[in-house]
C-alpha cells in the first residue's frame, strides 16, 4: 500500500524548507551588506521596524472589527514592500514607498478608533521619502499625506480620545508628519555633505600623493645629480693623474673618494626610495645646515675651487629648512661642477635674527651667459617656496649667483655668533 499523495507533498516541503530558510537569510544578509540607498543598515531596518510596529499596534486596535480583514490587508501591503526591498533590487522611490502607506493607513483609518496609531504609518514613510528623494518629490509626497489626514478628518474617522467633533487629531498628527518629513530631510542633507566630504578627500588624498611624488623626485634629483657630478670629477682626476703624471697614488686617492661617494649615493637614494614602502623605518637623519662644510669639503677634494663661511647660529635653522637649504646648495654646486667645472666659487650661510640666506656664487666659463632653465632653477625655487621663502639665480658681471632667503621658524635673540668656520678650496 503506497503513501497518500497529501503526505508525499507534506514530506516534500519540510524536506525544501531548511533550503528554503537558508537561501532567505542569505539574500537577508546579502542585501544588509548592499542595502539599496547609502545608509547604515541599523537605521534602514529601525525605520523599517518603526513602520511594520506601528501597523501591528494600529491592526490590534481594531479587535472590535474581527472579523474583518482590513488591519490585515494593511500589514501585509506593509510587509509586501518592506520584503521587496529587502530580497530584490527594487530602488526606494516615492512611489514604492508611499503608496504602500497611503493603502495601508487608508484602510486601517477605514475602520475608526480612538487614540488611533495608523497615521504615524505616515510619519515614517514621509521621513523616509525626504532621507531619499530631493524636496521636489518629498514635499508633494507629504502634502497628499496631510490630504489623506484631513480627508479621513473630515468624513469623521480621525478622532481622539472620544472626541469625533472638529480638529482634536489632527493638529497632532500633521505635526508628526511635518517633523518626519524635517527628519528625513535632515539626513538627507547629512549624506549630501558625506559625499561632498569623501569627494574632497578624494582630491585632498590625490594631491598629496602627486606633491609626495614630486618631493621623492626631487630627492632622488638632488642626490644622484650631486653625486655623479663629484664621482665624475674623482673620475677625471685620476684618469689625468695615470695619463699625464703616472702618479698611481694620486689616482688611487681619487678612486677611492668615488667609491665612497658612490656607496653614500646608494645608501641616499636607498633611503629616499624607501620613503614610499608603507612598511615602519627608521632611516637616518636628514642632513642639515651643519652638513654644508662637508659637502662643500667633498667637492673641493673632487678639485673644485670653493671656499665657504658660516655666519650665526646653524641651530636656529629648523630641520626642514636646514634640508631644503642642504639641497638647494647641493644641487647649485652639481650645477657649477657640471657647467662650470673649472670655475671658482664661494659659499655662504647667514643666519640672522628672523632669516636664514644660503647665497652661492661662482664664476662663469669664458663665452657663457648661463643657461637658468638648464641648471635646476625651478626646483630649487620650488623649494624655497615651501618653506615660506625666495630664490633669486641669474648671471652678473661674470658670475653666476644662486641666492635663497629662507625665514627662520622661531627667532633666537643675541644676534649672530661668531664664525663658526671656514673651509677654504685649494
Amino acid at each position: 500500500m503506497g503513501v497518500p499523495g497529501p503526505v508525499r507533498r507534506s514530506a516534500a516541503v519540510r524536506d525544501r524548507l531548511p533550503a528554503l530558510r537558508d537561501r532567505t537569510v542569505a539574500a537577508i544578509r546579502a542585501r544588509l551588506g548592499n542595502p539599496p540607498v547609502d545608509y547604515p543598515p541599523s537605521v534602514i531596518l529601525l525605520a523599517d521596524a518603526a513602520m511594520l510596529s506601528i501597523a501591528i499596534a494600529a491592526g490590534f486596535q481594531r479587535h472590535a472589527y474581527l472579523p474583518t480583514v482590513l488591519p490585515v490587508i494593511a500589514v501585509g501591503l506593509l510587509l509586501g514592500s518592506l520584503a521587496l526591498f529587502t530580497f530584490t533590487a527594487v530602488e526606494p522611490t516615492p512611489a514604492t514607498l508611499g503608496l504602500p502607506a497611503l493603502a495601508a493607513t487608508a484602510a486601517l483609518l477605514a475602520q475608526p478608533v480612538e487614540g488611533d496609531f495608523a497615521p504615524f504609518i505616515l510619519v515614517v514613510a514621509v521621513g523616509e521619502i525626504a532621507a531619499v528623494t530631493p524636496k521636489r518629490l518629498s514635499v508633494p509626497s507629504a502634502l497628499v499625506a496631510l490630504a489623506l489626514l484631513i480627508g479621513f478628518d473630515l468624513a469623521g474617522n480621525l478622532g481622539w480620545a472620544g472626541i469625533d467633533t472638529g480638529l482634536a487629531g489632527l493638529p497632532m498628527y500633521c505635526v508628526g508628519v511635518l517633523l518626519g518629513w524635517m527628519c528625513g530631510e535632515m539626513l538627507r542633507n547629512q549624506r549630501r555633505f558625506l559625499y561632498q566630504e569623501r569627494a574632497y578627500q578624494a582630491i585632498r588624498s590625490a594631491q598629496a600623493a602627486d606633491e609626495e611624488r614630486r618631493r621623492i623626485a626631487r630627492e632622488v634629483h638632488d642626490v644622484i645629480a650631486h653625486s655623479l657630478s663629484i664621482t665624475l670629477l674623482h673620475l677625471t682626476a685620476a684618469r689625468r693623474a695615470l695619463q699625464t703624471d703616472e702618479d698611481v697614488t694620486e689616482a688611487t686617492e681619487a678612486l677611492v673618494d668615488a667609491e665612497r661617494l658612490g656607496r653614500q649615493a646608494m645608501a641616499d637614494i636607498r633611503r629616499t626610495v624607501g620613503l614610499l614602502d608603507t612598511r615602519p623605518a627608521s632611516p637616518a637623519p636628514e642632513p642639515g645646515v651643519g652638513e654644508l662644510a662637508d659637502l662643500v669639503g667633498d667637492f673641493v677634494r673632487a678639485g673644485l675651487d670653493l671656499s665657504f663661511r658660516t655666519e650665526g647660529d646653524p641651530d636656529a635653522v629648523s630641520a626642514a629648512a636646514g634640508l631644503g637649504l642642504y639641497r638647494i646648495g647641493q644641487e647649485s654646486l652639481a650645477n657649477v661642477a657640471k657647467h662650470a667645472p673649472g670655475a671658482c666659487g664661494a659659499v655662504r650661510l647667514t643666519i640672522g635674527a628672523g632669516h636664514v640666506t644660503l647665497t652661492v656664487r661662482n664664476s662663469l666659463p669664458s663665452g657663457r651667459a648661463g643657461d637658468p632653465a638648464g641648471m635646476g632653477v625651478t626646483g630649487m625655487r620650488r623649494r624655497a617656496e615651501l618653506l615660506g621663502g625666495e630664490l633669486s639665480a641669474g648671471a652678473r658681471d661674470g658670475y653666476w649667483t644662486v641666492r635663497v632667503r629662507v625665514p627662520l621658524a622661531e627667532a633666537r635673540s643675541g644676534g649672530c655668533c661668531p664664525v663658526r668656520g671656514a673651509l677654504e678650496g685649494r
